[in-house]
Order: C-alpha cells, then sequence, then structure tokens
C-alpha cells in the first residue's frame, strides 16, 4: 500500500485509450480500452515510465 493518489489518463479522439488510476476501493489498476487490470505500483517514477511506455506501444509508428 502506498499514500499516492494517482490517474494518468491518454485520450484519443474523446476515447480513453490508457488509464492508470487507483479508485478508492480498487487499488491500483490500469485501463487498455475497455480491458482493466491490476497494477503493481512501484513508485511514481515506474507509475509515469509505464504509463508512456503502453502510450508509446499503441500509438501507430
Amino acid at each position: 500500500m502506498h499514500d499516492f493518489q494517482h490517474a494518468l489518463v491518454y485520450v484519443v479522439s474523446g476515447v480513453c485509450a490508457h488509464r492508470y488510476d487507483n479508485e478508492a476501493g480498487k487499488g491500483d489498476h490500469r485501463h487498455e480500452g475497455e480491458r482493466e487490470q491490476v497494477y503493481a505500483f512501484r513508485s511514481p517514477e515506474h507509475l509515469l515510465a509505464d504509463f508512456w511506455n503502453a502510450v508509446d506501444a499503441w500509438r501507430p509508428q
């Protein structure tokens, strides 16, 4: 458990493509489109890196 409240969202054409958050009662998790998975929070730095890596992998090259 940690004391960081977070919500990182990447929206494309009005649709949430990626979201990392720790909504009350759910704990740390991530969304990729409609899919939701548990996310293992390690640090704010890792969270930012994981978020941008997911966005970069999703974006067309």
